[in-house]
C-alpha cells in the first residue's frame, strides 16, 4: 500500500487513512486543512498490527484494513491514467475523485456513528458522479455488445482502474458484514466504477478508435 494518511482528530496523533500506514501528525489541524507529516514510517506496525483512524490497534488482516487498502489501487491506477493523455474534461473529474477516493479510505478508516462528525461519503459526492456519468455517456455511441478492455492506452488503463474499483466495492461489501460501515461507501465505488467505464468507452471515442467488442464463440 502506498504512503500517505490524514487527521481527522485532535492534535499530535498518528492515524490513517486511505492508504494503510501510520503517519505522525505535526499538530492540530481543522477539519479540512492540508494534512502535515513528520515522518513516514514508525515501526508501529512491524509486528503485523496498525492503528484505525480512531487509534485503536488491530491486526493488520482487519477487514477495514484490507478495504481501505484496496481503494488505494483504483486510486493509483487512475493516478496512471492521468500521467497520459486524457481529454481535459476527463482530467478534472479523474482529479477530483482521486481527492475523493481518500476521502472514502478515511471513512472506511474510523468505526462507523451515524452522525459522529467524522468525514464520511457524502450524497453530494454521489451525486456529482451520476452527473458525470449522464453528462460523458450522453455523446457515446449505442452499446452494441458487451466492451472488451482495450483500444487506446488511455482507454486500457481506466478499464484497469475500473475493475481495481470492482475489487475495491466487493471488500468494502464484505467488510460491512463483519461491522458497520457508512452506506454510502459501497454506492460510491459502485458509481465510480460506472463512471470509469463511460471514461474509457470515451477515451476511445475521442481518438476515432473502435472499441473491442466481445463475439460470443469466435
Amino acid at each position: 500500500m502506498a504512503i500517505a494518511s490524514a487527521s481527522f482528530g485532535s492534535a499530535g496523533r498518528s492515524v490513517r487513512a486511505a492508504t494503510g500506514r501510520n503517519l505522525e501528525i505535526v499538530a492540530a489541524r481543522k477539519r479540512d486543512e492540508p494534512v502535515r507529516l513528520t515522518r513516514i514510517y514508525t515501526r508501529g506496525g512491524d509486528r503485523g498490527e496498525t492503528s484505525l483512524g480512531d487509534g485503536s490497534r488491530v491486526s493488520k488482516l482487519d477487514c477495514r484494513i484490507g478495504a481501505f487498502g484496496t481503494v488505494d489501487e483504483p486510486n493509483a491506477h487512475i493516478g496512471h491514467a492521468l500521467a497520459g493523455e486524457l481529454p481535459d474534461d476527463f482530467r478534472a473529474a479523474l482529479e477530483r475523485v482521486q481527492n475523493e477516493l481518500f476521502d472514502v479510505g478515511a471513512d472506511l478508516s474510523v468505526p462507523y456513528g451515524v452522525g459522529d462528525g467524522r468525514l464520511r461519503v457524502t450524497d453530494q459526492q454521489i451525486a456529482d458522479l451520476e452527473r458525470d456519468c449522464d453528462r460523458f455517456n450522453a455523446d457515446l455511441p449505442e452499446l452494441k455488445s458487451f466492451v472488451l478492455p482495450g483500444g487506446t492506452e488511455a482507454a486500457a488503463r481506466l478499464h484497469v482502474a475500473r475493475t481495481t474499483c470492482r475489487r475495491a466495492e466487493r471488500d468494502a461489501l464484505s467488510t460491512s458484514r463483519e461491522v458497520d460501515i457508512n452506506p454510502l461507501v459501497l454506492v460510491y465505488l459502485n458509481r465510480l466504477s460506472d463512471l470509469l467505464f463511460i471514461l474509457a468507452r470515451g477515451a476511445n471515442v475521442a481518438e476515432d478508435r473502435d472499441e473491442p467488442l466481445w463475439k460470443p464463440g469466435a
